[in-house]
């Protein structure tokens, strides 16, 4: 049977990088499926070089909802005592590195129920420590959010929004309408596909290797009945 695994992912920092290299360390917008299959890997105490096991979680179809965008902020950091190419002296090396400050995301994963069951139990009880894209990146407030029968698509559309109420009203206010952009997997050939070079294949240390997807970028309309009654823990 087909269910759906939604997650949050709230932080004061997230960083989910796509062409890190040397002294820049970018970050995509939202969540990777790189980021949320190694998230999904710690939790369940996955290797980093178990490429099957690694390869059923990049299997099941990823959509992320932004209830809330980040703003897209940058920091150095300086690292002394670093050897040169030629190993005949050492340099300080400066890096810029990105992230995104105070951003929410309903992060959804579809598939066999048995095993987002599994993946579910593991996020409430973590194997290993969580994090958003880097160490010291961590949750904000609890990520599991439920298990749901059904497709992603309808959960992208109905699931409560992940704001509290009074922020949500503030936002609101008297605009006419509200949108929420989304990010699905998508088949290569369907209309408004783009690339993404993010399904890890494996994480091992210095073979750390990743294929290609398409997703498909739109947005859901925010509705009344999405927006929550009580009182939720704001970031």
């Amino acid at each position: 049977m087909t269910a759906t695994l939604a997650l949050c992912f709230d932080a004061p920092m997230q960083s989910w990088g796509l062409r890190s290299r040397g002294v820049l360390r970018d970050t995509a917008p939202e969540p990777t499926k790189s980021g949320v299959v190694g998230l999904l890997g710690a939790a369940m105490g996955i290797e980093r070089d178990d490429e099957a096991r690694i390869a059923e979680l990049a299997a099941l179809r990823l959509g992320v909802r932004v209830d809330r965008e980040g703003l897209l902020e940058r920091d150095y950091q300086t690292t002394q005592n670093v050897p040169t190419t030629l190993g005949t002296g050492h340099r300080t090396v400066v890096s810029e590195r990105y992230y995104l400050a105070d951003a929410v995301f309903l992060v959804l994963l579809e598939g066999p129920r048995p095993l987002l069951a599994t993946l579910g139990a593991a996020v409430a009880a973590p194997r290993w420590p969580l994090c958003f894209g880097r160490r010291a990146f961590v949750p904000a407030r609890p990520v599991f959010c439920g298990l749901h029968d059904g497709g992603l698509d309808r959960t992208l559309r109905e699931h409560r929004w992940l704001e509290c109420r009074a922020r949500a009203l503030a936002v609101t206010g008297d605009q006419q309408r509200v949108t929420l952009r989304t990010v699905v997997d998508c088949g290569a050939g369907e209309p408004g596909a783009q690339p993404r070079h993010d399904v890890p294949l494996s994480f091992a240390r210095g073979a750390r290797r990743f294929a290609p997807r398409a997703v498909r970028i739109g947005e859901v309309p925010l509705t009344e009945e999405m927006i929550p009654t009580g009182e939720l823990p704001c970031s």
